[in-house]
């Protein structure tokens, strides 16, 4: 056999490559060159024991892994492979094919987020229900399907105290699916795995035509996903799987990091490949993340190691409050932007309310962002919400604001009404966080999110938030006045700007997979990371670390970790506590030692 297939690997790498019958496991560390690995693994497969690329399948997450996996093969080989692409899309294929043996029209359509919102509230009304948000019945229904569990099975599992109710909903919208001849994107998956186990012979077919099976990410797998892949794998055991137990974030979605453990439980004689060797960061940051990680016992972890340069210490800025915090992470953007492009640098949090501190210091010493998977701070539906309100307080004649409280609902708009004259009254002597208060009682208007709901939960946080801001304002003009002025300085700075210009902003969760030579993590504190919802729960503790972790190992050259002494959080001001996380580690810079900008 000829080396150039292993040029430019290194030995671990050569291992998994050199690894062809039977099935495996390739646990890969952040930044080990995993896509490297599989693309070999694929020329191996095809030119040296002459496998038909056709009889290769290889599944990923995202659409841009598989249209990079595609490019890179591409240039490669001369046939492309049997598929590469993501679960949905791949499940789509075969069900457009034989979906009809489990009752779909070839023609059926796939209702993304919105259409599936549209449904539910048309079903919801319909019924005269009122306690529950489209959101929380449709998360239910979802995850209710990534565990394969039919409506008929639902309550035969399930007997909270919301079970009923969101059976006969559950019920109800797969009627209404089936009717408008539509599938979800959890039903692609589902109804593949039930097409499979229901017709041996159709799942023959699809086992005979992909006998080389590769599944990046899979600590991110759920049960669907899980049990699909089991399938397809079971006739030639040649099933490659791809992960990394320390980056298994997403357990709040479904996936499930047990399934790389089951992976070798159902495939008799797996073989485990480590790659340890990291082409990302510093010795300094992957040692940093290892003493972050090492903590957790629920899984093995890798220890990385790298041939680049040690790197420098990373320091820890303990900050008076958020707005100081905000101003350290600018002044040292300000620092080091001739050093290194504003599209290089990250800003990472835990949750989406935490970038209006930020956002409002970056505009205030005009350095360009951009907001990654978001939508800017004051843009957000419902924080406009709560903005209207309060808008409609001190102008009657404002039309925008009271269209937008009219589309919240008749029944809150008039419930404002009645009160306003009350509300009114109060405006020239209450300070802004009163008024705001007093308009959350008097419409109900936070009634509409549940805390059980990840989504609503957000939107919460991103209220409490704003309270944040309305407690240092006593007049309700001041405040809709900053607000106006932040929103003017953004729009200015967006007509200079180019489109890949800016500091990236996102939340820990959406940096997954991305790299950046410096990064931020700020609020690296008790209540935030971890988050106060993980505090009592063993696991959800290990997976807040892990989330601590991937973000660690998106820096490449330079990491800043801060953490505030005092913080507006959850409607109320209080003192902050570093995170059990940071330990010892790290060279803390008290805020007294204030940068000049």
């Amino acid at each position: 056999m000829s080396d150039d297939i292993f040029k430019g690997l290194n030995k671990q790498q050569i291992e998994a490559v050199s690894y062809i019958d039977g099935p495996s496991i390739i646990l890969a560390g952040a930044g080990s060159g995993k896509t490297r690995v599989l693309i070999h693994k694929v020329i191996n497969l095809t030119t040296h024991h002459k496998v038909d690329p056709r009889e290769i399948l290889m599944i990923t997450f995202t659409n841009k892994a598989a249209g990079e996996m595609k490019r890179r093969i591409a240039l490669t080989q001369k046939k492309s492979l049997g598929y590469v692409g993501t679960f949905h899309s791949f499940c789509a294929l075969i069900l457009r094919k034989d979906g009809i043996h489990v009752g779909l029209n070839r023609n059926f359509v796939i209702y993304d987020d919105d259409d599936q919102t549209s449904l539910m509230k048309t079903i919801l009304k319909e019924k005269e229900i009122k306690k529950f948000t489209p959101s929380f019945i449709l998360n239910r229904i979802s995850a209710t399907k990534n565990q394969l569990i039919t409506p008929d099975r639902y309550l035969k599992l399930f007997s909270d105290y919301s079970a009923t109710q969101v059976f006969e909903l559950y019920t109800e919208y797969e009627k209404r699916l089936k009717k408008n001849s539509a599938v979800d994107f959890d039903d692609l998956i589902m109804k593949v795995t039930q097409l499979f186990i229901k017709y041996p012979s159709i799942l023959k077919k699809y086992q005979e035509q992909y006998q080389y099976i590769f599944v990046d990410e899979f600590q991110d797998t759920n049960y669907a996903q899980y049990t699909l892949t089991r399938l397809l794998g079971e006739a030639h055991h040649n099933v490659t799987a791809v992960g990394d137990f320390s980056q298994s974030i997403y357990s709040w979605r479904g996936a499930d990091i047990r399934n790389l453990e089951k992976f070798e439980s159902d495939f008799p004689g797996c073989k485990t490949f480590h790659l340890e060797q990291n082409y990302r960061s510093s010795q300094k940051i992957l040692d940093f993340a290892y003493k972050v990680i090492a903590e957790n016992e629920g899984h093995p972890i890798l220890k990385l190691f790298t041939e680049n340069h040690s790197g420098e210490d990373i320091p820890i800025y303990e900050a008076r409050d958020e707005e100081d915090e905000a101003f350290y992470v600018s002044s040292e953007i300000e620092r080091l932007k001739d050093s290194c492009p504003y599209e290089k640098i990250a800003v990472l949090y835990r949750t989406n309310a935490q970038s209006r501190a930020i956002e409002e210091s970056f505009l205030h010493y005009s350095i360009p962002y951009l907001l990654i998977g978001g939508t800017r701070f004051y843009e957000r539906r419902e924080v406009k919400d709560v903005l209207s309100y309060l808008r409609l307080l001190i102008n009657p004649l404002d039309e925008l604001a009271r269209e937008r409280i009219l589309k919240i609902g008749k029944r809150k708009w008039d419930l404002f009404k009645s009160a306003y004259d009350e509300l009114k009254t109060n405006v020239e002597e209450k300070p802004t966080l009163s008024l705001m208060e007093s308009v959350f009682e008097k419409t109900g208007y936070l009634d509409q999110y549940s805390a059980d709901d990840e989504e609503d939960y957000a939107r919460l946080e991103n209220i409490k938030e704003l309270k944040s801001v309305a407690s240092n304002f006593s007049h309700i003009t001041e405040f809709l006045q900053q607000v106006a002025l932040v929103e003017s300085e953004y729009s200015e700075g967006e007509k200079k700007r180019k489109a890949h210009e800016g500091v990236r902003l996102m939340t820990l969760h959406q940096a997954k997979g991305l790299e950046f030579a410096i990064v931020f993590i700020v609020g690296v504190e008790e209540g935030i990371l971890p988050h106060s919802r993980a505090t009592e729960d063993y696991f959800q503790m290990e997976e807040e670390r892990r989330l601590f972790y991937v973000g660690i190992t998106r820096a490449q050259d330079k990491l800043h970790i801060s953490y505030a002494k005092r913080r507006f959080l959850y409607g109320r001001r209080g003192e902050g506590v570093k995170s059990r996380f940071l330990g010892e580690d790290g060279s803390i810079l008290k805020s007294s030692d204030e940068p000049e900008i």
